[in-house]
């Protein structure tokens, strides 16, 4: 079974950067690898449903983002090291939430294997 852990999660000010990572092993019941799959990130605030917030294709392309957050995260990955990033950049408070990845089929809307989530805090 896949095995997802976030990382890079924290307390920042707004208008500061913070980098979440997502290390990923095993395989999906249908045997496929971390390099055959989508990923995406998600997030959810307090009180909110969880949110789709960007996701990359198999190579990594193609990439899409929410509108919320297009021009300020970056999704990157490397299949060499079985990883998945979120640069983010610009942090504003309503980018509080938890945050998620997951793998996903494209367009990636909906999340497949889910990791346990990592806490992004951005304070006024």
């Amino acid at each position: 079974q896949v095995q997802l852990v976030e990382s890079g999660g924290g307390l920042v000010q707004a208008g500061s950067s913070l980098r979440l990572s997502c290390a990923a092993s095993g395989r999906t019941v249908s045997g496929r690898t971390f390099s055959s799959v989508a990923m995406g990130w998600y997030r959810q605030a307090p009180g909110k449903e969880r949110e789709f917030v960007a996701a990359i294709g198999r190579m990594g392309r193609p990439a899409d983002y929410a509108n919320s957050v297009k021009g300020r995260f970056t999704i990157s990955r490397d299949n060499a090291k079985n990883t998945l990033d979120l640069q983010m950049n610009s942090l504003k408070p309503e980018d509080t939430a938890t945050y998620y990845c997951a793998t996903c089929t494209w367009p990636c809307r909906v999340g497949d294997y889910w990791g346990q989530g990592a806490q992004v805090t951005v304070s006024s």
